[in-house]
């Protein structure tokens, strides 16, 4: 199969790049159940925008490429040590041109290979089959979600729905609690596989091959298939909303599987995937390698904008505008986001959801101009933001930081970078899920005179209480809109502790208009804590039995 590697590339920059058509109807149907003008409005019109971006600029959708999974059927007779190798190169080549980012890393020293290769990196399930061809099919999870996992171990008592026992109820239960905890951390609205059965690791592995159904098939299970009708019509009603900041659509998709157990052990294992579920596959000629069929719906014409935006143009149709010459590169490039005009909209409507305005702000920032921000506040950035995440933060807690900190915007994103003869350049620019860094944040903005916060999810009390005696904002960006956020970094200023890794290392920004959502304000504030004791409260409607 010579061509095989081409092939695994060509699928790896797809599902990277361009989202399935059955997920952008999702998110499309999303979007028809909020409000526009909201704070999950936003979102979902910022999600849109980023889907179109992404699909044009070939590049990633969500700067986190997350762990590639591969799904591997072959007949009896090829060659499967060789189609490694191949897949392993066309990883490799994969991240040198951008297409994900580099995530392998080792456990223990916490060194990145740079190249996505590694112990159990990438992961390769083979299966034989008696079909003809090759079926490979790719999922890309990012961390954020991959979080978001959790497995029940039933009977079990749960927060807010009591007793959940070793049956269909139960398991109803389970997987409501699944989405309640999940919040706005995965990047919801979300889609979720539920592995019921299994021992904890099949458990988990049923789970994510729920993720390669089609968003709009049937369960062949009738009772499944009651289950994920339900789950639809009720998970909403959790008040989560997108990003977590309150509202109609919390999840998108809910695809259940089961398998035999032993008899003491029950196990309910979901998988949440955030709103960018990006897998695909392909049918592969196994005598040549090549692509003979794309196994789900191309994304290129099922747009998900609200009929103001232009229509998102196939890398295919792009390359051959631009070698019959009718276009330029930068005539195909949208316009940067029209954040000013979609922050105003929102906050004009947002006085019911507590009074907010759109506040500009230029870094350094001062300790003035913070305290008058409130949650809900849209704020505007330009100037200077550095980058943050697991490393830095550690290492912060007992060294001093290479630049001066006092007055800065600190950025939990672990960005797509590409070096040329010019630098650095931004591939991909998305925030990171910011509770990871709990343990240390608080402490950091003290000690060095932080006043903003940009990342996902939102934070806990020990953060939020450090805002407060500090005079700090959390800044909630739009979780998985990487090329939205990339089109307002203007420059790559210099870089520090590339000892770390790309993902990790601090980089130093220059922006201009880069738009986020006050969440946590410098006067106790929590939009967080407020979503999550309301949906905590809207759960327990759901205590008695539903599936007797």
């Amino acid at each position: 199969m010579q061509h095989f590697e081409d092939s695994v590339y060509d699928l790896i920059v797809e599902t990277s790049t361009n989202l399935p058509g059955d997920v952008r109807r999702a998110v499309a149907k999303g979007r028809a159940l909020e409000d526009r003008a909201t704070r999950s409005g936003l979102a979902l019109t910022t999600i849109a925008q980023n889907i179109g971006m992404a699909e044009l600029q070939v590049s990633p959708i969500c700067q986190d490429t997350g762990m590639p999974t591969f799904i591997i059927h072959t007949p009896v007779g090829v060659n499967q040590l060789e189609m490694k190798k191949d897949i392993h190169s066309a990883i490799v080549r994969a991240t040198k041109n951008g297409k994900l980012r580099p995530n392998s890393v080792d456990s223990l020293t916490g060194e990145n290979s740079g190249d996505n290769l590694g112990l159990g990196t990438p992961v390769i399930h083979f299966e034989q089959w008696e079909e003809e061809g090759v079926d490979v099919r790719l999922i890309l999870k990012g961390g954020g979600c991959e979080n978001k996992n959790i497995q029940y171990s039933l009977p079990a008592e749960l927060e807010g729905l009591g007793k959940a026992g070793r049956d269909l109820d139960g398991i109803r239960k389970c997987i409501l609690h699944a989405v309640y905890q999940a919040q706005g951390q995965g990047c919801s609205a979300g889609f979720i596989g539920v592995g019921i059965g299994g021992d904890r690791t099949t458990g988990y592995e049923l789970a994510k091959k729920q993720l390669f159904r089609k968003v709009d098939d049937v369960n062949p299970n009738g009772d499944l298939a009651k289950l994920e009708d339900y789950i639809m019509d009720n998970a909403n009603k959790l008040g989560i909303g997108t990003m977590g900041f309150g509202g109609e659509v919390t999840l998108l998709g809910c695809k259940v599987g089961v398998m035999n157990r032993l008899p003491a052990s029950f196990f309910v294992s979901v998988a949440y995937n955030c709103w960018a579920f990006r897998r695909q596959g392909v049918m592969i000629d196994p005598a040549t390698g090549r692509i003979k069929e794309w196994l789900y719906e191309s994304g290129t014409g099922v747009s998900v904008e609200d009929g103001s935006g232009q229509e998102p143009v196939a890398a295919a149709a792009k390359t051959g505008l631009l070698q019959a010459g009718v276009v330029t590169e930068d005539a195909l490039i949208p316009a940067a986001p029209a954040i000013a005009a979609s922050s105003q909209a929102a906050a004009g409507a947002q006085a019911a959801e507590g009074g907010s305005r759109e506040v500009r702000l230029t870094t350094p920032i001062s300790e003035e101009d913070i305290r008058s921000l409130r949650v809900g506040d849209v704020v505007i950035l330009s100037g200077e933001m550095h980058t943050g995440r697991d490393a830095l933060h550690k290492y912060l807690m007992d060294h001093d930081t290479p630049v001066d900190l006092n007055g800065a915007v600190i950025y939990h994103c672990g960005p797509v970078m590409l070096k040329d003869d010019e630098g650095w350049h931004v591939k991909a620019a998305g925030p990171t899920t910011s509770i990871r860094e709990e343990p240390y944040q608080g402490d950091i903005i003290k000690k060095f005179g932080i006043r903003a916060v940009i990342g996902k999810g939102g934070m806990g009390p020990k953060t939020l209480k450090a805002l407060q005696e500090h005079g700090g904002v959390y800044l909630n960006a739009i979780g998985g809109a990487a090329q939205y956020y990339a089109e307002c970094i203007k420059k790559v200023n210099a870089v520090d502790f590339m000892e770390f890794g790309i993902p990790e290392a601090m980089w130093h920004l220059q922006v201009d208009g880069f738009a986020a959502i006050v969440t946590m304000d410098s006067h106790g504030n929590s939009l967080h804590a407020d979503v999550e004791k309301d949906s905590a409260a809207k759960l327990a409607q759901f205590k008695e039995p539903v599936f007797k």
